[in-house]
């Protein structure tokens, strides 16, 4: 505040470097907002794909397992 109040070069000086300060810290903000913004869309989309994927991957296992064909049973069989 004092910086534009006084009228000497130097407060001047002051007072431009303070306002272009304060530019630049609203243009990161802002930059940092739209990142914020497209991360979270993507952290959306992730979200989403990964329940998919998982899913893919549980049918592909049950198509890889394999298949036990029943057994005979063990043992002396008397016939009936």
């Amino acid at each position: 505040m004092l910086s534009g109040v006084l009228q000497s070069p130097r407060a001047i000086e002051v007072n431009i470097a303070i306002m272009k300060a304060f530019i630049r810290l609203k243009e990161m903000v802002s930059l940092n907002a739209e990142m914020e913004a497209k991360f979270s869309e993507l952290e959306r989309r992730i979200g989403r794909h990964d329940k998919y994927i998982r899913e893919l991957f549980a049918a592909i296992r049950k198509l890889m397992a394999p298949i036990d064909p029943p057994k005979p049973p063990i043992g002396f069989r008397t016939e009936d």
